[in-house]
């Protein structure tokens, strides 16, 4: 036995001067694995470094790290609007709504009127993002997003044409890269609105992979406004652009060559961003595509040999080549601003109308939200329309914090819009033959024909989740992945080990240390695990459970590395499944911050519940996916008797839990006003949400009435009255004496209220098409 102690004795000091001395730790063991690493490291394109590169690492990385430190997200400051803010809510955005008319900008101008467009130039709204120096808003990130949010729930095209302008395009690379001249002349007239932009980046032949665009400019001498100048001549064919057919100022990507080396560098430059006018010579504009019904401006764009002088790009001269660079650093806004918080606005839509709708409509003589069918779909669009507001308040206050979080807006873009997806097909399913017949009565038919337009823009979404998320996040997230990468790419070699040699052997050490804790974590169930002392009582064992999940991603993320290598970067399934991992914890660290900054309410509570029980399910049900595929089957069962003894521990929301939820959106009160807070509610009843909301008042109203009304039939007093049925039972009890006026004047209010508000649209038999009847629909009853 002395002999087995002196040994291991031996072995243990051997391991720790291999370990603690370092140069003979470098020249044993991190030369070999530092050749090896690089000979089996994937080329990186210029493009993948660049987007690798761009954005910062938020909340994200606390994740990826395996500890994320609550207390540091709780004390972040929760985004408030300034009262100027508020007022043009308040006043310019309410009044943009109330000028749209959906089915008329869907079915008959298949446009904004141009009262609208004269009214959104002339208030700003094209210019949110532009600072007050030249004549913008200067809106904050959160003001932006609470905008397109309240836009959305009147109106897709309305929003759209908003947020674009707001977004990825001219103003946003001209306040980080253009020249003082570029600004000074564009800021000011965008901002006023006599500029609508449009940004011109997708091609026929490279949809997702934007990098590969074959549009092409070649540097060369050409006649501009009678002298000859440096230029380029450029060839594009650009579709899917936004605002294209009427914008006024074309942003343009494409790749810059300079065959003749007039700029004295390489032949290809790379991908440039210009700025031309709609009306300069060879610019093709004016045709549409057909978005789905959502009749926002979008089409393509197309020029053939356009010379152009080199001031047109954005930045001028010098930034050519750094488009790339330029897009990948300011993507943020379209996926983390103007997509969440157009779909956050549907959804919130929904959740009011539907569940308006579930209280007004009976069917068997009870409300259909009463139904436990219906319930369980009232149910996730109460609790998916928590989360959403809660990832798209929250990611929308990280960009005023200075933040550009590259990985967080590819989760919000995809989860937002995902979930978006879901809570639409079941308000659809709830409102049934309702929905699918389009007309002015309908409130949620176009939103479901709009609903792929969010999956697909900005990066589809299929893309998203199996490259890009854990893709990106598995380098830019990680405390030590980018370091060993960039030192195994170092030309000089002993710079690079060196380098490598640090990042490596803490790399090992965090893995070592994030392998201790997620077993202790796993065997006591994450009983041990802290959760912040400022959090609710009852939300603090969503803190546990996120802190083992998390630190058990962390040796998940580590492992799959390790064992795939390079490949993972094929084996999109694995890659989208750990992807799903990191989002939902995001998703589930939003809602718990969201409940506290709302001042813990107590009939939030359960959708708080629902939705961090929902996300919880999908994280464990993501790990299981991914341990089930490893490629080693004995990789996955160690991994897994490591992170999840006990095994699965999560369950989808209970169904009384999820009656809770129903009941807040069917019922009228302060919960169902917070859940839904940016929509917008006309106030008359000549619209359909406007006589929805009506309705539901008077149904309310009216079930003191209506239970006596109940009673009196019990009695049998209206046996033999033919008019005891379902929708004349009111008139018979009122006439026999069974009602008193008031109680029959409150329910006839209702019903003609619920009549209306269940009632479908009709057109003529050709349905207008040969005259202008086409306008007219007639109201009858489903």
């Amino acid at each position: 036995m002395s002999g087995l102690l002196l040994a291991a004795g031996i072995a243990a000091a051997l391991i720790v001067v291999l370990l603690g001395v370092r140069p003979l730790r470098r020249a044993l063991l991190t030369r070999p694995l530092f050749n090896a690493y690089r000979k089996v490291l994937p080329q990186m394109s210029d493009t993948e470094r660049d987007a690798l590169q761009a954005g910062t690492v938020w909340w994200e990385g606390e994740l990826f790290r395996g500890r994320p430190d609550w207390a540091r997200l709780l004390a972040l400051p929760r985004p408030r609007l300034t009262d100027d803010e508020q007022r043009f809510l308040d006043n310019q955005v309410e009044q943009a709504c109330r000028l749209v008319d959906d089915w008329d900008v869907t079915h008959k101008r298949y446009d904004l009127s141009a009262d609208t467009w004269d009214y959104l130039k002339r208030n700003g709204f094209l210019g949110m993002i532009i600072p007050r120096e030249y004549g913008g808003l200067g809106f904050s990130a959160y003001a932006h997003s609470q905008v397109v949010t309240r836009l959305s729930t009147r109106s897709s095209a309305l929003a759209v044409s908003v947020m674009v302008p707001n977004s990825l395009g001219p103003a946003e690379l001209l306040l980080h890269y253009g020249t003082d001249e570029q600004k000074n002349h564009y800021l000011p007239r965008l901002a006023r609105g006599e500029e609508v932009p449009a940004f011109a980046l997708t091609s026929p032949w490279a949809g997702s992979d934007a990098a590969a665009i074959p549009d092409r400019g070649i540097v060369c001498k050409g006649q501009w406004q009678g002298r000859e100048v440096l230029g380029m001549r450029v060839t594009w064919d650009k579709r899917y652009i936004t605002l294209a057919p009427v914008c006024t100022l074309l942003g343009l990507a494409f790749r810059l060559y300079d065959p003749d080396g007039l700029l004295g560098g390489a032949a290809d430059i790379g991908i440039t961003c210009a700025l031309v006018p709609h009306d300069h010579p060879g610019v093709e504009t004016g045709r549409r595509h057909f978005p789905l019904n959502a009749m926002f401006m979008n089409g393509p764009t197309r020029g053939t040999d356009v010379f152009m002088p080199l001031d047109y790009i954005i930045g001028g001269p010098a930034m050519a080549g750094q488009g790339w660079r330029m897009l990948m650093e300011c993507l943020a806004a379209g996926r983390s601003i103007s997509l969440p918080a157009s779909n956050t606005g549907m959804s919130q839509l929904t959740a009011r109308a539907v569940g308006a709708y579930a209280r007004v409509r009976s069917q068997f003589r009870m409300p259909v939200g009463h139904f436990e069918g219906v319930e369980e779909a009232l149910a996730r669009i109460g609790g998916h329309t928590y989360l959403m507001d809660a990832a798209r308040v929250m990611t929308a206050g990280a960009i005023d914090l200075g933040e550009k979080p590259s990985v967080v807006s590819a989760i919000v873009k995809y989860h937002v819009t995902e979930r978006a997806r879901q809570v639409v097909n079941d308000g659809m399913d709830v409102i049934g033959g309702k929905g699918i017949c389009l007309g002015p009565s309908n409130f949620l038919g176009r939103a479901y024909q709009q609903v792929p337009v969010g999956i697909t823009v900005e990066g589809a979404n299929i893309l998203t989740r199996s490259l890009i998320i854990f893709g990106q996040g598995a380098i830019r997230c990680h405390p030590y992945v980018l370091a060993e990468m960039q030192a195994a790419a170092d030309p000089d070699a002993r710079r690079g080990l060196q380098a490598f040699d640090r990042a490596f052997w803490r790399h090992v050490a965090f893995v070592a240390g994030n392998g201790i804790r997620a077993l202790g974590h796993a065997v006591t169930g994450a009983r041990l695990a802290r959760a912040p002392r400022a959090a609710a009582p009852e939300m603090h064992r969503y803190y546990r459970q996120l802190t083992r999940y998390a630190c058990s991603f962390a040796v998940l993320a580590d492992a799959s590395m390790a064992l795939l290598g390079g490949s993972l970067k094929r084996r999109e399934r694995i890659s989208a499944r750990l992807g799903d991992v990191l989002s939902q914890m995001y998703l589930a660290s939003a809602v718990l911050k969201r409940f506290e900054d709302e001042g813990r309410q107590a009939a939030d509570a359960p959708m708080a519940h629902w939705a961090l029980q929902d996300a919880l399910r999908r994280v464990q049900e993501a790990f299981d996916g991914v341990l089930d595929n490893l490629p080693s089957r004995s990789v996955g069962c160690a991994l897994r008797r490591l992170l999840f003894p006990w095994g699965s521990l999560q369950h989808a929301p209970a169904d009384l839990l999820g009656q809770q939820v129903a009941r807040l959106l069917v019922e009228p009160g302060a919960a169902r006003d917070r859940l839904t807070a940016s929509c917008h509610l006309p106030a008359t009843i000549d619209e359909p949400v406007g006589a929805l909301e009506a309705a539901l008042a008077a149904t309310v109203a009216a079930e003191g009435a209506d239970a006596r009304l109940r009673a009196y039939e019990k009695t049998g007093a209206l046996a033999a009255d033919p008019r005891a049925n379902v929708r004349d039972l009111p008139d018979a009890a009122y006439a026999a004496g069974g009602l008193d006026s008031h109680d029959y004047e409150q329910i006839k209010r209702r019903d003609a209220l619920r009549d209306q508000v269940i009632r479908v649209d009709d057109f003529p038999f050709d349905f207008g098409i040969g005259g202008a009847a086409a306008s007219g629909a007639r109201r009858e009853a489903a």
